[in-house]
């Protein structure tokens, strides 16, 4: 007689909690490549602050070739690098578009 096989599955996650935030509904990890080109030609437009925010737009090119390519740890790792690129990149072009604002105001409101 031969011995059965079954399937056991083990849940990775607690029960009741829903997809990590970084993923979307389908389980797939985002990429930010939108977020990380919108950062690198506002920054190269307003302050040539592009050449900081380009390593995000490579790391967001990098999560969507291995989301591609079926390795979703890869694509995870590389998507949370990109995401702090990103949020870092968006702090210092909201800094230099203040910046700028300041200094405009300051120069127009001297007297001539």
């Amino acid at each position: 007689m031969k011995p059965r096989q079954t399937e056991v599955s083990l849940p990775l996650h607690p029960p009741g909690r829903g997809p990590t935030p970084a993923t979307d509904p389908h389980g797939q990890p985002r990429d930010y490549v939108v977020w990380s080109l919108f950062n690198v030609l506002l920054g190269y437009a307003v302050a040539y602050l592009g050449c900081l925010c380009f390593p995000a737009l490579i790391f967001s090119i990098k999560a969507r070739d291995c989301k591609v390519l079926g390795d979703l740890e890869g694509a995870r790792r590389h998507a949370a690098r990109a995401k702090v690129l990103n949020i870092i990149c968006s702090l210092l072009l909201v800094a230099a578009v203040v910046t700028i604002i300041i200094a405009f105001v300051v120069v127009m409101s001297r007297p001539v």
